[in-house]
């Protein structure tokens, strides 16, 4: 019975047939596999270290845990790591893995080292790209034997807003099918588009309410997004619709205004030291409606800085005990999305994932150990990643039938004109209003001005196989240097193609390269392609090891070295001079964005629309 195949995924009829098996493994009635006994035993549920305990382990999961030497029954295996102690595998409460920009299987290859066992995949990133197959690309890894847990969330963002298209359409049904078909599935993904909640006017206002009704009744939890809500009246009416939390807070203060309304509030490392260590001035004590958050990391990052182990450590450094930053990423988070029976906690029923420390207060890592095995010696994975065939589906999603030709990125100018008006945007334009300015006209199309750090940004569909495109004037961004462009599949949270240059052909060819590689960056440079970094499964992450894609990006920003970069120092503490990678993050259309670009549709032709009101304004006029 102890090789039972049933928990690799949760369903209800194999979890009574296992848990019935646990509970008689655990009378000493039926033989474990194995028992690990621990010098201390840190149990989260309560906040109170064990000396000297046992884990006894059946299959995958957790039968037993006491003192070592009391476990009535037999075991195949003992495992003696008594100068280790023991803390519950990590847990991410908010994540979209496709920032690491490797598939699931390589991912966990480079977090479990780490500590982090389990994930809940904020999935709305791959569900754009291709939502029939959401949970099939999500629990693929799983199947083949990877000791990850990821517990997808669907994307509310599907499509992110009324005025874009694309890959995926998630409603009331499909929310429905996905919370009933897997019992991982644990909620809906960040719900994003607030100005589509409140206002029964909006376009994406049946559709939102929709999948916040099927995880109603599902009993799942409804994740929020409150980016750059500051307002009393704003933050109550949030929780009074239904939403569970907030991982975009930036200041202690905004933290407490939310965390009164009942709000669960996830931390995230940008402002993780100042939010913990503001509140603690404050006064703050009971910390079991926290937990700690990465969101969105590259692997070129997580090797620098760590995954789940590197926010615990910041929260240490910022004044909390190790025991209550283990439990932000453990007991708390899996209370908050209801996993409690399967991750959280070193106990029976759950999935025996062990972060041993040769150093607590450093949280210092010597082994961690997923699904009752061993999966990691130091910062070394210690298994085999399962190999995956990823199919045509995951690995042929930039549709685009036909070559880019300069003429793609041209705009207009009306007949007879010297000059233009021109709508401007920049990196994280945040305001109600766009930049208005004047623009020279030459040839009868709207020019670019490098003297104004104004150059052109677009966006190109991706999905229908047209290449659609959309083009306006950027401020602040982007290459100076002649005939040079750079452009990513990866642009949250559409993930059409964004490119940004300072010549039309430029702009083409770069493109054009992403084609070839089904996804990924390219950077053509005077005219010639630079560098360019693959990601082929979904045009947002690639099937191979960290490593290798680092060495891969780290070619690219060496590439980008020899481009002269835009830069306006006042206009974002956010934005940074040199290679311009957070323009990734530059297309996002949720709150607190107004105007922003899409690729063209429907309600926004020209693919300039504000997303809070639905207003539309030519580019140039």
């Amino acid at each position: 019975m102890n090789d039972l195949p049933l928990d690799l995924l949760i369903n209800a009829a194999d979890e009574v047939r296992l848990r019935q098996n646990l509970a008689l493994v655990a009378l000493g009635k039926r033989p474990a596999t194995r028992a690990i006994r621990v010098g201390r035993l840190l149990d989260v549920n309560g906040r109170r270290w064990h000396d000297d305990q046992e884990v006894v382990v059946c299959g995958r999961r957790i039968a037993w845990v006491g003192p070592t030497g009391k476990y009535p029954g037999t075991v195949d295996e003992r495992v003696d790591r008594s100068h280790l102690s023991a803390v519950p595998g990590f847990g991410e409460v908010h994540k979209h893995i496709e920032s690491s920009h490797l598939t699931p299987e390589y991912e966990a290859a480079l977090v479990l080292p780490h500590g982090c066992t389990w994930t809940c995949e904020a999935s709305h990133e791959f569900s754009n790209v291709d939502g029939p197959h959401n949970l099939e690309f999500w629990l693929k890894a799983r199947l083949a034997g990877s000791p990850m847990k990821i517990f997808p969330l669907p994307g509310s963002a599907v499509p992110p807003t009324a005025y874009e298209w694309g890959g995926g359409h998630f409603g009331y049904d499909e929310q429905r099918d996905f919370l009933s078909s897997q019992l991982m599935v644990a909620g809906l993904d960040e719900v994003m588009d607030w100005p589509a909640v409140w206002n029964p006017e909006n376009p994406s206002y049946e559709r939102l309410w929709g999948m916040i009704g099927a995880t109603f009744e599902q009993r799942g939890v409804v994740e929020g997004h409150a980016a750059g809500m500051r307002a009393i009246d704003d933050i109550n009416a949030f929780a009074a619709a239904g939403m569970a939390s907030d991982h975009e807070a930036w200041t202690p203060e905004e933290v407490a205004d939310k965390l009164r309304r009942g709000l669960f509030m996830e931390i995230r490392p940008h402002s993780l030291k100042e939010i913990i260590a503001g509140l603690l001035v404050d006064g703050q004590q009971d910390w079991s409606q926290f937990a700690l958050c990465t969101d969105d990391r590259s692997c070129s990052d997580t090797i620098k800085l760590g995954a789940t182990d590197h926010n615990v450590r910041l929260a240490i450094e910022a004044g909390l005990s190790p025991e209550i930053a283990i439990q932000l990423v453990t007991i708390n988070p899996a209370r908050h999305m209801r996993l409690t029976p399967w991750v959280g906690s070193i106990a029976p029923g759950r999935f025996a994932d062990l972060v041993l420390l040769d150093d607590v207060a450093t949280l210092s890592i010597a082994e961690v150990w997923a699904d009752g095995e061993q999966v990691s010696q130091g910062r070394d994975y210690a298994k085999p990643v399962p190999p995956i065939d990823w199919p045509e589906w995951a690995t042929q999603t930039v549709k685009i039938d036909r070559e880019m030709t300069a003429d793609d990125f041209a705009i207009s100018a009306p007949a007879g004109r010297d000059t233009v008006q021109a709508a401007l945007l920049r990196p994280f334009h945040w305001s109600d209003e766009f930049i208005t300015t004047e623009l020279a006209v030459a040839d009868g199309q709207a020019q670019r001005d490098a003297a104004r750090n104004i150059t052109k940004f677009s966006i190109v569909d991706r999905f229908s196989g047209a290449g659609k495109t959309s083009a306006m004037f950027w401020l602040g961004t982007g290459p100076k240097t002649e005939d040079t462009a750079l452009a990513c599949s990866m642009g949250h949270d559409k993930h059409n193609i964004w490119v940004v240059g300072s010549s039309d052909a430029a702009m083409a060819k770069a493109v054009n390269a992403l084609r070839e590689t089904q996804g990924g960056w390219a950077l053509v440079g005077r005219g010639e392609i630079l560098a360019t970094v693959r990601y082929e499964v979904g045009g947002l992450m690639t099937c191979r090891p960290a490593p290798e894609l680092d060495l891969e990006m780290q070619a690219l920003y060496r590439a980008g070295e020899t481009i002269e970069w835009m830069y306006e120092p006042t206009f974002s503490p956010r934005w940074w001079p040199g290679f311009p990678e957070r323009l990734a993050f530059a297309t996002l259309t949720c709150a607190p964005w107004r105007w922003v670009l899409v690729a063209p549709s429907p309600l926004a032709p020209d693919g300039f629309v504000n997303v809070a009101t639905g207003q539309t304004h030519p580019v140039v006029w």
